[in-house]
């Protein structure tokens, strides 16, 4: 069958009764989540985890795929309205959502994100569509080394993307891989670090690990920050909906900002925040109306918001094909994979067709339920914003804990849901990002059974690792993603250190 017959298929699941209710739930806790400054889709996904455990796994994951989208549309609102974005992909929509709605256009603003991120979702989850398929294939010839080359650059991609610092997240990442040790070894069956503790045997859990580090150790972070004062939002004034010369300058920002944030996701260092900064430096560029930007350019918002959903489905590329995470809810998504026994990459198309294209399908449809949810009730999403703060994150707290033990009714699983919250809490104070040390428990095993396979296969010449050309490729790219920012940051010191003698002198 061609992909579109396969998406037909996949609509005929997604169009069932309980996936569409699974997808309206979905994109309406993603919305109210990503409207809420603070608490962004990651932290939902991984509170659902352990409620979801005894659900039916398409439309557990329907309903996270909806989360994922709705949180990329409501952080738009809190942008726009408040000036503090509800999740990080949102931060350049700020920058000029924000200073339309002080000169009281706020309506236009929140309709041109709306409109742009249910364009860029639907062009980009076709894109998904047809190019997936053809991410299989060429995966579908990988060995046991390509498959660790691979792994190897999606780590130190992922410890480069996450946080303000390589080492930061390379010392994360390794946090996730000394997690990953614990339990029995699976090709020998010898239990590693244990300590003797026979709740230890089954190695970390991957739900318990997610729910602690993003909701536990989130919720301590934001308490110990204290009370931060009042946060002012705007007021919606006059109608949420666009003139003609609105529409002018929207149309082909949206298009740009899908052509930009799509490939982005896509890539193994994506993310949406990459897409969202260079669609607005595109529109800056581009725009008839330079003196607007920084004063409440439209083209400055609609650009960004589409780069933000289409980046979006771009991630759902590496993560469905090839089983690897680019973003912290990708991350997420992948543990809500492996609670289910499913190991997203080529066998799973194989395997499980029904599944992944119910997915992707729904997504379509989650973008339609989006576009409805968000414009005529934009008044209730504000109104979410006047919820104390003392209260959101109790009620955090409280969700995360209950969902722990009705999935492991364990004090031992409880224990470690608090140590794991302190931990998430720790590296939260001193700059560490903690969606490495997730993406460390869940891809070091993989990565060490594939490095033993071929290891075995090669009779222990270590060689092999190169002799592939595709895993000699990869490794060359993941080298170079590791050194050449330390040589461009170790350059961009020497050049200051320069001016500043230079001044001195």
């Amino acid at each position: 069958m061609n992909t579109f017959d396969f998406l037909m298929q996949g609509l005929l699941v997604a169009a069932q009764p309980m996936n569409l209710l699974y997808a309206l739930i979905g994109v309406t806790l993603g919305t109210a989540v990503g409207v809420l400054p603070g608490i962004g889709p990651a932290l939902t996904v991984a509170l659902l985890l352990p409620v979801t455990y005894q659900l039916d796994p398409g439309g557990s994951l329907i309903m996270f795929a909806g989360i994922y989208y709705g949180g990329m549309y409501g952080g738009s609102t809190t942008s726009i309205l408040l000036n503090t974005p509800g999740e990080s992909a949102s931060i350049v929509t700020a920058l000029e959502g924000n200073k339309m709605a002080r000169a009281g256009r706020g309506g236009p603003a929140l309709a041109t994100a709306a409109i742009g991120s249910f364009v860029a979702g639907l062009i980009a989850t076709m894109a998904l569509a047809l190019i997936a398929p053809f991410v299989v294939k060429l995966a579908l010839v990988f060995g046991p080394r390509e498959y660790f080359a691979l792994m190897v650059l999606a780590f130190v991609t992922v410890s480069s993307a996450f946080g303000d610092s390589t080492l930061r997240g390379l010392t994360s990442l390794f946090i996730g891989f000394a997690l990953a040790i614990i339990g029995i070894d699976q090709l020998t069956g010898q239990t590693r670090m244990s300590f003797g503790v026979p709740d230890l045997l089954d190695g970390i859990e991957v739900t318990t690990l997610a729910v602690a580090m993003f909701a536990i150790g989130e919720s301590l972070y934001i308490a110990a920050q204290g009370d931060l004062g009042p946060d002012k939002v705007e007021a919606v004034r006059g109608s949420v909906w666009m003139n003609r010369q609105d529409w002018a300058r929207s149309w082909k920002a949206w298009l740009r900002g899908t052509a930009i944030g799509f490939p982005i996701g896509a890539m193994p260092a994506g993310g949406a925040e990459i897409g969202t900064f260079l669609s607005y430096a595109t529109e800056k560029r581009l725009t008839k109306y330079p003196e607007e930007f920084g004063n409440g350019a439209i083209e400055g918002v609609a650009g960004p918001e589409a780069a933000n959903n289409a980046s979006a489905a771009g991630t759902l590329v590496p993560l469905l094909t090839l089983g690897l995470p680019t973003t912290a809810t990708a991350a997420i998504m992948l543990a809500g994979f492996q609670q289910y026994g499913l190991q997203p990459g080529p066998l799973l198309f194989a395997t499980n067709p029904q599944l992944v294209w119910g997915l992707i399908a729904s997504l379509l449809i989650a973008n339609f339920m989006l576009l409805v949810l968000n414009l005529p009730l934009v008044g209730l999403w504000v109104k979410l914003l006047t919820i104390p703060k003392p209260w959101l994150y109790a009620g955090i707290l409280l969700f995360a804990t209950l969902g722990t033990i009705g999935a492991n009714p364990s004090v031992f699983e409880l224990g470690m849901l608090l140590a794991f919250g302190v931990l998430g809490y720790v590296m939260r104070i001193f700059g560490y990002p903690i969606a490495p040390v997730v993406v460390g428990l869940i891809l070091g095993p993989l990565a060490e059974q594939q490095l033993r396979r071929a290891l075995a296969i090669s009779q222990g010449d270590v060689t092999v690792l190169f002799t592939s050309p595709i895993a000699a490729v990869l490794l060359l790219i993941a080298a170079a993603a590791l050194i050449i920012p330390l040589i461009l940051r170790a350059r961009g010191r020497g050049e200051v250190l320069a001016q500043l003698a230079a001044s001195e002198d």
